[in-house]
């Protein structure tokens, strides 16, 4: 017997509260990984087949003092130095994990998660950074999920690591009145997490894990900041759309439309959990564009069948939502709303008044359909085309495809 699988358990449970407790003492996010591995290489080869009763704090205080050693043998200078020996003594009060002391390092752990979305750093480091640091994906992980290079996702995390120390962007979380601005900079990283990987295709199989890490990342903001009821209204928002994942695709990989998913695949476990997260968010307040999302998708979860779904209460979430967040995205799924309530040619009508989105792929498969259902073919084909040529996720290009094909026009090049 070994300590690997003592170790292993310890670090991946806490791996994002330890580092973010050594950044906060040492400043330096490059330097407090570097520590914890030192750490966790050194108890490998310590403790043998007994794991310490309170594994935590001799990790931390090993990689307390794997740092100070780092930075003798870099000689960074005796100021750097003393300024890490006065700290110490807080890494030492983090020896006794006990109920308080776990709060505090939760504590940490959000202004870790503030850190990695601070607006300084750009959109991309942000989300790159937020799941190497907060969710524990090593950088190959990140790099195949977003289908670039491992060395320029590595860099990228470097550049970004770099410009928290340099530029001396506090591991704090934000006081209240500034808590609502940066609150939304946060949830809106999580979100892009979760829709990275809900619009990957079907054989995308690695992307899919973003999911489960973004619903894991909203469920710990909405825990350390209880009385926010965006964060609630995040958690809900992606269970509802998660609860949806095995009716999205069939059994070739090719897309399956909401209004033909078969409802019995929808996780009803997690519809029921959203619901309720929901009901606690709309009490807290106004509802903001999370919690009016998560109200539409509860709409949808609630209906029998896609006969049934209130669409007139769908079209008037999505004007409340357009208050809200007047964005051209929500500008566009408020017509679609409205072609299902009103019928077509009213959705249309809004939808040809939408601007700043020209190439996004579902404004012009929207319309298709519009026009389809309008027995409009011509003008349906041209959109359709132009909806395939936009598209990126293959198994969208192959439904835009067969659409082209049931018109009885050319398939598309």
């Amino acid at each position: 017997m070994n300590a690997e699988p003592g170790l292993q358990q310890v670090y991946q449970e806490h791996r994002a509260r330890m580092l973010a407790a050594l950044i906060h003492v040492l400043g330096d996010f490059e330097l407090a990984e570097d520590a914890l591995q030192d750490a966790s290489a050194l108890a490998m080869r310590k403790w043998g087949d007994t794991v310490p009763n309170d594994p935590v704090a001799w990790l931390l205080t090993a990689a307390r003092n794997s740092a100070i050693d780092r930075l003798r043998r870099a000689r960074l200078g005796r100021e750097k130095l003393a300024q890490v020996g006065e700290q110490s003594r807080v890494v030492t009060a983090m020896t006794d994990i006990g109920e308080e002391s776990l709060l505090r390092l939760g504590d940490e752990r959000l202004s870790l998660i503030f850190a990695c979305c601070h607006p300084a750093l750009a959109e991309d480091a942000r989300v790159a950074l937020t799941l190497q640091a907060v969710a524990g994906l090593t950088a190959g992980q990140i790099a195949r999920m977003f289908l670039i290079g491992e060395p320029a996702l590595a860099q990228r995390l470097v550049r970004a690591k770099r410009k928290i120390r340099d530029a001396g962007i506090s591991l704090e979380v934000p006081t209240d009145h500034q808590l609502s601005d940066r609150i939304a900079g946060v949830l809106a990283v999580v979100y892009l997490i979760f829709t990275q990987g809900y619009t990957a295709s079907p054989e995308q199989l690695e992307q899919s894990r973003l999911c489960e890490e973004a619903i894991r990342l909203a469920k710990l903001l909405a825990t350390l900041v209880p009385d926010e009821p965006e964060a609630l209204g995040l958690v809900a928002l992606l269970l509802l759309q998660h609860s949806r994942r095995a009716a999205r695709y069939d059994s070739a990989g090719d897309v399956v439309l909401l209004s033909d998913h078969d409802r019995s695949r929808w996780d009803r476990a997690e519809i029921i959990e959203a619901i309720g997260v929901l009901d606690r968010a709309l009490r807290l307040g106004r509802p903001g564009p999370y919690q009016l999302q998560a109200a539409i998708a509860a709409v949808h979860s609630q209906a029998a069948s896609a006969d049934h779904t209130d669409w007139p209460g769908i079209a008037a979430l999505y004007a409340q939502l357009l208050e809200v967040d007047p964005s051209p995205v929500v500008a566009l799924n408020h017509a679609v709303a409205i072609a299902m309530a009103s019928g077509p040619e009213d959705g249309l009508a809004l939808i040809d008044g939408i601007d700043g989105i020209d190439r996004y792929h579902l404004l012009h498969a929207a319309r298709a359909d519009l026009l389809r259902r309008l027995g409009r073919t011509t003008e349906a084909a041209i959109a359709y085309r132009r909806a395939h040529e936009l598209a990126g996720n293959p198994a969208d290009r192959r439904f835009l495809a067969r659409r082209l094909l049931e018109l009885d026009l050319t398939e598309p090049r």
